[in-house]
């Protein structure tokens, strides 16, 4: 691996260690904002609604921008959105202004949708230079974020410390750091070459119009990959929002307790992460994803079904070892493409991101007719299903790419045995 390359993965690498800290540091607290702003479960959904709200306006813009302009800018552009958002909800908190708590998570979300889908096609382009597997450990740094985010959360609930200057700091810490990723990002990663011009009166002929984004779930194939990514990318972000209240509430735990359930969480996803390369040579995405998606469900089915806080809180251990492998080894699945890579893992990772984002958050409005524990059934269900799926991450049979049809910054084909 040439310095440049590493030096690009290194920035991927510390650019998701952050947004998983900045991520887990909301998190982690709250409970504590919803009893700052003296809501119901059902209104903190409404207030998670302005992060996937934001999220939804980045992700289904970042594709086309990066097609555009490169990875580079967009992740700039995420960059301070995000930080920008956690200041805004710091001090959002501080002052009691639900919407301003709305608005914050609005302006963190679009950081979010619009970076990480950019980050999801240059961390592809980096694992097809390189020729082994580089997206689990990529989320993997995201994960261990989480974890970091999640453990300062609980010390700053137990001592406790203020909401606002807690989340404050983290934006400061979230600005620094994105400053050096960026400059560091090559220029170039995804971005179309010059097609040529298309008839003015051809309805969606222009490159980066709506067909031309659309084109690629022609393919049957990524149809499955992407129904499988919703169901992973569902369970991750169900524990992302609700895990500590689904611990405080459902199993009348503490929210210290509520906090380190999420931790719990959060370190079982790292592990599971850093441990994916050796195992997806070992055994192919095939029986890595399926064997996964299972263990996921068997976590949840515990979380909901025991009356046990104890047995609860271990099973989230299987939970987030379940859920760490299924997005990035997805997004790499979707990448095995000569000419199409960027377009289909911006597909693919929209799809995730979908999910991730905006279908936790109705989870609430669910719980507030069932419970939280009950709602929850969803995410097992979904799981159990995509299990069956995991057939459609075989490789696909490999097809020459012509030249021009190449992605500036799109580097060759990973070798066979790290696509298994």
């Amino acid at each position: 691996m040439d310095v440049r390359t590493r030096r690009h993965r290194a920035a991927l690498f510390l650019y998701m260690l952050v947004t998983g800290i900045s991520l887990a540091s909301w998190v982690a607290r709250t409970p504590a904002v919803r009893d700052g702003l003296d809501v119901s479960t059902g209104t903190m959904g409404l207030v998670l609604f302005g992060l996937s709200t934001g999220s939804m306006a980045g992700v289904v813009t970042s594709g086309g921008l990066v097609r555009r302009w490169g990875g580079r800018p967009v992740i700039g552009i995420g960059s301070a959105l995000m930080a920008a958002g956690v200041a805004a909800v710091a001090g959002a908190v501080t002052a009691s202004l639900t919407p301003g708590v709305f608005g914050g998570l609005a302006l963190f979300g679009a950081g979010i949708g619009l970076s990480e889908i950019a980050v999801n096609i240059e961390g592809a382009a980096v694992e097809r230079a390189v020729g082994r597997p580089v997206l689990p450990v990529l989320h993997g740094c995201f994960s261990l974020g989480t974890v970091v985010g999640a453990l300062v959360g609980m010390v700053m609930t137990a001592v406790p410390v203020p909401v606002g200057p807690h989340l404050l700091a983290v934006s400061l810490v979230t600005a620094a750091a994105c400053v050096w990723a960026v400059r560091t990002i090559p220029p170039g990663t995804g971005r179309d070459a010059a097609p040529a011009p298309a008839p003015a009166h051809t309805p969606g002929a222009r490159a980066g119009g709506v067909r031309d984004r659309l084109r690629v779930w022609r393919d049957g194939r990524l149809v499955l990959i992407g129904l499988i990514v919703l169901a992973m990318a569902f369970a991750e972000g169900a524990a992302g929002d609700w895990l500590p209240l689904l611990m405080v509430d459902g199993h009348d735990t503490s929210a210290t307790a509520g906090s380190l359930t999420y931790l719990a969480f959060a370190a079982a996803m790292t592990a599971g992460r850093f441990a994916g390369g050796p195992l997806l040579e070992r055994f192919g995405r095939v029986h890595v994803v399926r064997t996964s998606a299972l263990v996921a469900a068997a976590g949840v089915a515990v979380v909901v079904f025991s009356p046990s806080a104890v047995a609860a809180g271990a099973a989230v251990v299987l939970w987030g070892l379940g859920a760490a492998l299924g997005f990035p080894v997805v997004i790499s699945a979707a990448g095995e493409h000569p000419a199409d890579a960027a377009a289909r893992v911006s597909a693919v990772a929209t799809a995730g991101y979908c999910a991730f984002l905006v279908g936790p958050p109705f989870l609430g409005f669910l719980a507030d007719h069932l419970g939280l524990r009950e709602a929850m059934v969803v995410v097992l269900v979904l799981l159990a299903a995509s299990s069956f799926l995991t057939p459609a991450l075989r490789p696909a049979p490999a097809q020459p790419a012509p030249d021009a049809a190449r992605t500036p910054g799109a580097p060759k084909a990973p070798e066979s045995g790290v696509s298994r």
